[in-house]
C-alpha cells in the first residue's frame, strides 16, 4: 500500500479532519427549520414554503436557477427573519454548532450589520447579539466533545454608503469577537475604490480586512482591491485564473498580477460550489483551484453560503477529492493555508496549526496502520 493510497480520505475522515473556514456568510447558512420557526415567531409571511424540507429544496433550486433575481430573493428571506436580537443569537449559535459538527475548528463568519436594523436594533446591538450566539454555539460544541473558535467579520454593502461607519464599528469591537472587515455585494458598477475612506481608516488602525473581488467582475476588481485598497485577503479571487496562461505544451505563464498574488502569498478565499453556481467554472474538475493548488498559490477552501449551495466544508472537500484525487495531505495543506491567513494573532494561529491541525491529520493518516491484517504485517517482517 503506497502513501498516496493510504492518504485518500474516506467521507468519515473528511468530516473528522480539522478544517478552517474563512469565507462563510451568516445569512447564507441558516437551517431551513430555523427559517420556518423564526418566520412564525417574528410574523414574517413571505416564505415560499413553510415545510422545512421543501424550503431547503427551494433555496438550493433558486440558487441554482441561473436567475440573479431568484438568487437574491433567497437572501431576502433569511435576512427577513434575522431582525430581532433573539433571532440573531439563535442563528449565530446554530452556525457555530453546525460548523463544529462538521469538523471546523476555526471559522471567520461574516455578516452585514446594516441589514439587520428593520426591527429597531442598533448596529451595536446586532454585533453584540451575534457575538453572544457564537459564544453559545462554542459552549454547546464543547459540551458535545467538539472544539471550535469563531470570529466575526463585519461586512459593508458595496452599493450602500455606510462602509466607513461599519469599519469604525469593526474597529470598536475588534477585541470583542470581531476579527476584521469586508465589503460584499454586486461587483459590477460598485468598485471597492468607492470605499477608500473605510480602508484607509482600517490601515491607520492596523486592522484587518478582506474584500469580495475577482468573483464576477474579474481582474480589475482584484487589482483595485490589492493595489488601491490594500486588502489582506481576496474574497473569492477565483478570476485570477484569467491572468494565468497555459500553453498547448502544458507550460504555464503567470501575468504580473497573478505573479504578485502568488509571490506576496495573498490568500484566495475560494468557494468551489458557489463558484459553479455563479458561472466561474462549469464543473469541479474544471475549477481553477486545481491549477492554483499546483502552482502553490495561497489557496483556501470555503463554503460561502451553506444553505444556498447545500454544502459544508466536508462536502466541498469531498468534491475536490473526487475531482482531483486529493489526499489528506492536500486537505491539510488547504487547512494550514487558511489558518496562516486568519485574522487572529500570529502566536494563536501557530498554536492552532501545531497543536490542533497537524496532530489531527497525523492521527487520521495513521489509521491505515490499524486496518492491516496481522498476516500482512507478519509477511513484511519475514521478508526483511
Amino acid at each position: 500500500m503506497t502513501s498516496q493510497t493510504r492518504n485518500i480520505p474516506s467521507t468519515d475522515q473528511i468530516r473528522r479532519a480539522p478544517k478552517v473556514l474563512l469565507h462563510d456568510h451568516l445569512d447564507g447558512g441558516l437551517r431551513p427549520g430555523t427559517v420556518v420557526d423564526l418566520a412564525r415567531a417574528t410574523g414574517y409571511a413571505s416564505l415560499p414554503e413553510t415545510d422545512p424540507d421543501r424550503l431547503g429544496v427551494w433555496f438550493r433550486a433558486a440558487a441554482d436557477s441561473g436567475s440573479l433575481e431568484r438568487y437574491l430573493e433567497t437572501f431576502s428571506h433569511t435576512v427577513g427573519v434575522m431582525q430581532t436580537r433573539d433571532a440573531l443569537v439563535r442563528v449565530a449559535a446554530e452556525c457555530a454548532e453546525d460548523l463544529a459538527a462538521d469538523g471546523v475548528v476555526y471559522a471567520e463568519v461574516r455578516y452585514a450589520p446594516e441589514q439587520h436594523l428593520e426591527g429597531g436594533l442598533r448596529l451595536e446591538e446586532v454585533v453584540e447579539a451575534v457575538d453572544e450566539g457564537f459564544r453559545q454555539g462554542e459552549r454547546r460544541a464543547r459540551e458535545d466533545g467538539r472544539r471550535i473558535r469563531v470570529g466575526a467579520l463585519l461586512t459593508a454593502m458595496r452599493h450602500a454608503a455606510r462602509a466607513l461607519e461599519i469599519a469604525e464599528l469593526a474597529n470598536r469591537y475588534r477585541d470583542l469577537g470581531v476579527v476584521g472587515f469586508d465589503i460584499a455585494g454586486a461587483e459590477a458598477g460598485h468598485p471597492p475604490t468607492r470605499h477608500l475612506d473605510a480602508f484607509e481608516f482600517l490601515k491607520r488602525e492596523n486592522n484587518h480586512f478582506t474584500i469580495h473581488a475577482g468573483e464576477a467582475f474579474g481582474l480589475p476588481s482584484i487589482w483595485q482591491a490589492l493595489q488601491w485598497c490594500g486588502a489582506d485577503r481576496l474574497g473569492h479571487g477565483v478570476r485570477i485564473i484569467d491572468d494565468i496562461h497555459t500553453g498547448a505544451d502544458g507550460s504555464v505563464k503567470l501575468g504580473r498580477l497573478a505573479s504578485y498574488v502568488r509571490d506576496k502569498r495573498i490568500p484566495l478565499e475560494l468557494c468551489p460550489s458557489s463558484n459553479l453556481q455563479t458561472g466561474a467554472a462549469d464543473s469541479y474538475a474544471e475549477h481553477p483551484i486545481g491549477l492554483l493548488r499546483r502552482l502553490h498559490f495561497r489557496a483556501t477552501v470555503n463554503t460561502d453560503n451553506r444553505l444556498m449551495s447545500g454544502t459544508s466544508m466536508s462536502r466541498e472537500f469531498e468534491h475536490l477529492v473526487t475531482a482531483f484525487g486529493y489526499t489528506l495531505d492536500d486537505i491539510q495543506w488547504f487547512s494550514v493555508n487558511a489558518m496562516k491567513s486568519a485574522f487572529i494573532p500570529f502566536d494563536e494561529r501557530l498554536a492552532m496549526i501545531n497543536d490542533v491541525i497537524k496532530p489531527g491529520y497525523a492521527e487520521l493518516k495513521s489509521e491505515w496502520l490499524f486496518r492491516q491484517p496481522a498476516s500482512t504485517s507478519a509477511s513484511v517482517v519475514d521478508g526483511e
